[in-house]
């Protein structure tokens, strides 16, 4: 869903993660700019893993 340099809001949608079958989506918990995506389309996710690096617009 966001690539590197989108500005997020609190509550938008980062991206979609499923397990068994049901599609689950990934929220932020704050605003910010996405620095870094660790994890892409088809990569296997753990439980806790960071998945984007957000910067934060706060000073």
């Amino acid at each position: 869903y966001v690539e590197l340099g989108t500005e997020v809001s609190v509550g938008d949608t980062l991206c979609v993660i499923e397990a068994m079958k049901i599609f689950n989506p990934v929220d932020t918990e704050s605003a910010g700019i996405v620095r870094k995506i660790f994890k892409h389309s088809g990569d296997p996710v753990e439980f806790g893993e960071p998945l984007f690096l957000i910067e934060s617009l706060s000073p």
